[in-house]
């Protein structure tokens, strides 16, 4: 008999192109072996390469999606992208938490389209350890990490930001010939590298990342194994063709 997957939401935008959000995560958990619910947080009008609008879903729609699925699903492991409003993340946080008391969660902050639609402005210090507090992990990119704590450097913010969780610095809008994303946990670093591909961008390759790294985490691996698996498994999903939008069969394989 097969051994049952485990359960693993992700709590995110719905692009149409699948490249990004909810239809990534799933594929990406479902080709890490992790069985995938999605809860939609805005439906989006968008390409790989163009961003026109964003259609929010009321956060009390949200919460319903969201309620019927831990009635019915063990969900201790959940990843958040797409959202409304920043403000309002600390009490969705303790809401998953009411609903499931052991309940893990990775933030992925989708501050910004990669087609350049701006979606969230500077959060206050104040908001962003709030939030930081009752996370797993945090999974920005280095502009977005500059964006939630500034500071001289991506590293330097996100060692401070360290102090309230782990954060994983994404290193894909670094230069050089190589690409490394750096975990800062209980006062450690943790590098893990790959080369950078000539033909390598992809759009939805952080929600990729952490959407692999949820469900690396949700088969019992530690918070290190868990990203080195979910860098090697992107690195695959980059290097699967030479368009915008990877393949995830293809990726699993390489």
């Amino acid at each position: 008999m097969l051994t049952p997957r485990p359960y693993a939401l992700s709590i995110a935008g719905f692009d149409p192109s699948g490249g990004a959000g909810l239809l990534a995560d799933c594929k990406t958990m479902e080709a890490n072996g992790v069985y995938g619910l999605g809860v939609c947080t805005a439906l989006t009008v968008q390409n790989d390469v163009q961003f026109e609008q964003v259609n929010w879903m009321p956060a009390a729609t949200i919460l319903d999606q969201a309620r019927l699925l831990f009635t019915r699903f063990p969900v201790k492991w959940v990843k958040i992208g797409l959202f409304e409003s920043l403000s309002q993340l600390p009490e969705l946080l303790e809401w998953l938490r009411a609903q499931q008391p052991r309940v893990q969660i990775i933030w992925d902050p989708v501050l910004k389209a990669s087609a350049g639609y701006e979606f969230h402005g500077q959060p206050s210090f104040d908001l962003v350890q709030r939030v930081c507090i009752q996370l797993a992990l945090l999974t920005p990119n280095r502009p977005e990490m500059l964006r939630l704590w500034p500071a001289a450097s991506a590293e330097e913010a996100a060692l401070a930001v360290s102090a309230f969780c782990p954060v994983l610095l994404k290193g894909g809008h670094a230069d050089g010939e190589v690409a490394t994303d750096i975990l800062f946990v209980d006062g450690e670093q943790y590098a893990f590298t790959a080369p950078r591909l000539p033909h390598g961008e992809k759009h939805g390759s952080g929600c990729v990342l952490s959407a692999a790294i949820l469900a690396s985490l949700a088969k019992g691996n530690s918070l290190v194994e868990a990203c080195s698996e979910g860098k090697s498994y992107t690195t695959a999903f980059l290097a699967s063709n030479d368009t915008l939008l990877g393949y995830h069969a293809v990726a699993r394989t390489l």
